[in-house]
């Protein structure tokens, strides 16, 4: 890549990341400035526990009743 082409890439990738929504607001001092990140962050962990919840919930269901069918087939 050449010296003209690296400028070029570094000016387009300024102009871009100029476009982008960052999920903080630039003005507010301290945590309320990451307010959106850490709300977005909660919503994704409580969803991943509520999906792992319900995960094992039928892995147990299954676990039992398939071992249950094997123990009565002997």
């Amino acid at each position: 890549m050449s010296l003209l082409g690296s400028k070029s890439f570094i000016t387009e990738v300024k102009v871009e990341l100029q476009k982008a929504s960052w999920p903080w607001e630039p003005k507010e001092k301290g945590m309320k400035k990451y307010k959106e990140l850490v709300d977005s962050t909660m919503i994704v962990v409580i969803a991943m526990l509520l999906l792992s919840g319900y995960i094992a919930g039928w892995e147990f269901i299954l676990q039992t009743v398939v071992g249950f069918i094997t123990r009565t087939a002997r």
